[in-house]
């Protein structure tokens, strides 16, 4: 080894000699010359064996060719430096992935299927329940055409997946099967400081005179109730404890003058609404019309 690292020592002299028509002879001579000055005494086998380990390039590193093994061996070296950062991202590679097969997808199954069955089975469950119930309650043909008209249209929404269609359906069911139920009295207000009847000309006909009784409709235990009244002027419906019917001008005249009397109204009942019945019985005449405001 310290013959060839000699040799490499002397560039010029290892090409001209290698490379030239000097025998191996020579250059061991002049290699042992070399060793000579330095006070070294070298054997000639030391020297040849020197000389041919450096013609094969015996001691000399030749870098490998790129190779995918050589590619994997440089990669497991540097692993220190992006180990750490390759575990966190595996790290959050499994969490997503684990979230998303595990939780979410799981999660959006049970949603779907939940929502299937609400509107496969649920739905038209409550529907049928409360078509029954009108069935069983009312006492006019009409509830129970409307209420069989209004299932088959929100079976027809639910069958479509239109949740939105069926949840109408139902609450109008509701509604009226509420409405049926209801019993009331329509009575004329008769109460210090208020108002029981009025007059007015309408927008839309300033030479008509509308004639208006300020009524309520008042529950068995005489407790006033929330009703939705559409207002003819209009046209909204609000839900209101208060209105003014329209009757003919004849009504009024009689109900102002029973009021003028005494300050009582002796006939305060206008109209009675029973449980099964949808409308009110009038009892007194009155006129499709009324009003929320005056």
């Amino acid at each position: 080894m310290d013959v060839v690292d000699t040799l490499r020592h002397h560039d010029e002299l290892v090409a001209r000699e290698l490379q030239g028509d000097a025998r191996e002879a020579d250059l061991v001579e002049k290699l042992r010359k070399i060793y000579r000055d330095q006070g070294l005494d070298v054997s000639d086998a030391v020297l040849k064996e020197g000389v041919k380990a450096l013609a094969e390039s015996r001691f000399t590193y030749t870098a490998p060719k790129p190779s995918l093994q050589i590619s994997l061996a440089h990669i497991y070296v540097s692993r220190q430096r992006w180990a750490p950062a390759a575990l966190g991202l595996l790290l959050v590679a499994i969490v997503g992935f684990g979230g998303y097969f595990l939780a979410w997808q799981p999660l959006q199954a049970a949603r779907a299927e939940a929502a299937r069955i609400e509107l496969s089975e649920t739905l038209p469950r409550q529907m049928d329940s409360l078509y029954e119930t009108i069935y069983q309650e009312t006492k006019v043909q009409s509830a129970a055409t409307s209420a069989e008209e209004l299932v088959g249209r929100g079976k027809i929404a639910a069958a479509e997946g239109n949740r939105v269609g069926a949840e109408k359906t139902i609450a109008e069911l509701t509604a009226l099967r509420d409405k049926l139920r209801q019993d009331y009295t329509v009575t004329i207000v008769n109460r210090d400081g208020q108002r029981s009847g009025f007059w007015t000309f309408p927008k839309i006909n300033t030479e008509a005179t509308n004639y208006y009784l300020i009524v309520e409709a008042l529950d068995g235990d005489g407790k006033p109730l929330n009703l939705p009244v559409t207002n003819e002027e209009t046209g909204l419906t609000e839900t209101v404890s208060v209105w003014g019917q329209r009757v003919p001008e004849n009504v009024y005249r009689s109900v102002e003058a029973d009021k003028r009397d005494d300050g009582i109204i002796e006939r305060r009942v206008v109209g009675t609404k029973e449980y099964g019945f949808l409308d009110v019985d009038w009892t007194m005449p009155v006129m499709t019309g009324a009003v929320t405001k005056w």
